[in-house]
């Protein structure tokens, strides 16, 4: 075989069918979130306005999370040293789970090195603990979530998105004594619609499932303390496990799950996306320890209060310019565009003119025809859309443009 020649053959499609991915150079500015400075091809550097990042709140700029990361920088060095059954637990990430724990509500809290690891690893896992167990999918879960059910080996079922009628169907048409597992998210950050929680609560109680909640677009920005849309509906206590991620709204890296102890005690015993992965980095852990604790202060809602009405005021504009935005009611704000050749033309008109970085979201982070620009996400097997996802990561400090 010509690898070579397959490999061209692989890029050329992508550049044909307009989903060629370009990595933008840039450099934040600190203490001038949401500013930056573009690093252009042409060697020339430019001052932007980042549209199109998950530091949701600012948090990765906070004197308060800086501060936490350069005294444990400065108190343990740089790296872990280890698997976290090989030297690589710290009190930082002691610290780190006990925080979740408390966020959640829940017994306890497991970190991974992403929210894409925890879910795949978990998710993965659950068969191992739950023999014969069945997993319920929303056809619109991310990635990780797909991958991890996937690989499981297991029986799986996909329910049309949100949809709680199809749901019953599928569980009432299985063995009744068979474990099951409902997985589903709060916030869907393509078009950024809820899932109805209290629905799929509802339907595991009555088929007598788990749940699984990914809360990844949602921690740190709704609830009282930042505990999700789970904690804001008061339904935390009705989901069995918990997926939330360190990288956004928080503001520094990392994922983890919450759930129970003898939950997480299973899962970190048998998921092999957690033993033999290296831990984060203490400074890592110290700087999400801080900043998931000042966003349970009233600070924290302030931050997140400023940060809506900014997605609300930018959606107004939106709309009286006749833009064609999804607004189902949460901070993200998509606008279609439709074709990823024109969505990739408008991204780069924008910050080439503008300042203005908003990145193309095309297949397979969405479906076909629905391409856009924003913050990638989730993978189809099906073709994709172009859509431009605007504003959601706009400063709360700040008016949009």
């Amino acid at each position: 075989m010509k690898y070579d020649v397959a490999l061209d053959n692989a890029l050329a499609r992508l550049h044909e069918e307009g989903r060629y991915r370009t990595f933008i150079d840039i450099e934040r500015a600190q203490g001038r979130f949401p500013q930056a400075v573009w690093n252009r091809p042409d060697g020339e550097r430019q001052e932007i306005t980042v549209w199109c990042g998950n530091d949701y709140l600012g948090m990765g700029q906070h004197p308060t999370v800086l501060a936490a990361m350069h005294e444990a920088l400065d108190a343990t060095g740089a790296g872990s040293g280890g698997t976290r059954n090989i030297s690589g637990t710290t009190v930082y990430h002691k610290r780190l789970e006990s925080e979740l724990a408390d966020l959640h509500g829940k017994q306890a809290a497991l970190v991974f090195s992403s929210a894409y690891i925890a879910n795949d690893a978990t998710l993965s896992t659950l068969p191992k603990l739950f023999p014969g167990l069945i997993i319920y999918s929303d056809e619109l879960n991310h990635a990780s979530m797909i991958e991890g059910i996937k690989r499981n080996g297991g029986a799986k079922r996909i329910f049309r998105h949100n949809d709680l009628a199809h749901l019953r169907e599928l569980l009432a048409a299985d063995d009744p004594d068979a474990p099951k597992l409902i997985a589903f998210e709060s916030i869907y950050s393509m078009d950024g619609d809820f899932g109805p929680i209290e629905g799929f609560c509802d339907l595991a109680d009555e088929f007598g499932a788990l749940t699984y909640l990914d809360e990844v677009h949602a921690v740190g920005m709704y609830g009282k303390r930042g505990g999700g849309v789970a904690e804001r509906d008061g339904l935390s206590g009705r989901i069995d496990i918990i997926n939330g991620t360190l990288g956004k709204a928080f503001g520094v890296f990392g994922g983890y799950i919450a759930a129970s102890d003898k939950m997480c005690d299973a899962i970190r015993s048998y998921a092999p996306g957690f033993i033999f992965t290296t831990s984060l980095p203490p400074a890592v852990a110290a700087g999400a320890a801080a900043s998931i604790a000042l966003l349970k202060t009233p600070e924290g809602q302030k931050l997140r209060d400023a940060q809506q009405l900014h997605a609300r005021i930018l959606k107004m504009r939106l709309k009286s310019l006749g833009m064609p935005i999804i607004d189902h009611g949460s901070h993200i704000v998509p606008v279609h565009v439709g074709h990823p050749v024109h969505c990739k033309a408008l991204s780069d008109m924008l910050l080439r003119d503008y300042g203005i970085y908003v990145q193309p979201i095309n297949f397979p982070t969405v479906r076909a025809g629905q391409s856009g620009c924003g913050s990638p996400r989730r993978r189809f097997t099906t073709p994709s859309r172009s859509i431009i996802w605007s504003g959601r990561w706009m400063h709360c400090g700040r008016t949009a443009p």
